[in-house]
């Protein structure tokens, strides 16, 4: 790593934190994980946590089938599991699962609709 090889040919922190645009504090840890650890590869950033819902994505996908109709709260409780109605809702969609319910209402009777391109008759 070139940061680490100018701090070793004698440069010092704030001269090799300026001349690369990074802090001088991340410098010295830097320095301080190779020289406890012998770590100078880049660590991985943000989490690598396997999904809660994934041991039970086959479930998931059987209970939808079997309860098309059934809202996250009611899959939720026929699946029995410990998990959050939004961590389902993730689920759902990672696992690539449209959960969009139909509606069964009747019409509105009583709102006036029109017809695209048809004039009320109204003045503006």
């Amino acid at each position: 790593m070139r940061i680490l090889a100018e701090c070793d040919a004698g440069m010092g922190t704030q001269a090799v934190a300026l001349k690369y645009q990074v802090s001088e504090s991340w410098v010295r840890r830097l320095k301080q994980r190779r020289r406890e650890n012998g770590e100078i590869s880049p660590r991985r950033s943000g989490s690598r946590q396997e999904p809660k819902w994934l041991p039970y994505a086959k479930q998931i996908e059987d209970a939808i089938e079997q309860h098309p109709d059934a809202t996250l709260a009611e899959l939720r409780e026929y699946l029995g599991l410990d998990m959050s109605v939004p961590t389902l809702a993730r689920a759902l969609q990672a696992l690539q699962i449209s959960f969009k319910k139909k509606s069964f209402m009747l019409k509105n009777k009583s709102a006036r609709t029109l017809r695209h391109g048809v004039s009320s008759g109204k003045p503006r």
